[in-house]
């Protein structure tokens, strides 16, 4: 249940994250709501995760990375911005290094 939950928070923070993007610097209004739900969303779910007995250094460590690659990718779908040869060599590096950490963690 708590990778669910990480799941969650995961595609939340990268849903607040375009949509903060989507916003342009908060210009268009309208993604201000949507901004601010996502990202309550997300540190909440992470917060619950947490509370069921993950790790922090596990839980965050795949939050972080795999936020980063997936807004990249997200970004690249939606705005059309670039995601470069070694843009996506740095993804492959973080679901290699998000895969060690998990690794380390087992008995």
């Amino acid at each position: 249940m708590t990778w669910l939950i990480l799941t969650g928070a995961i595609i939340t923070e990268v849903a607040a994250t375009l949509s903060l993007r989507a916003s342009e610097g908060l210009r268009k209004k309208r993604w201000i709501a949507p901004v601010a739900v996502f990202y309550i969303a997300a540190f909440s779910l992470l917060t619950f995760a947490l509370n069921e007995g993950m790790p922090i250094g596990i839980a965050y460590g795949i939050w972080a990375a795999s936020g980063v690659a997936l807004t990249a990718i997200g970004a690249r779908v939606f705005f059309k911005e670039r995601l470069t040869w070694r843009m996506m060599a740095g993804i492959v590096l973080i679901a290699v290094g998000v895969l060690v950490i998990e690794l380390g963690t087992a008995h």
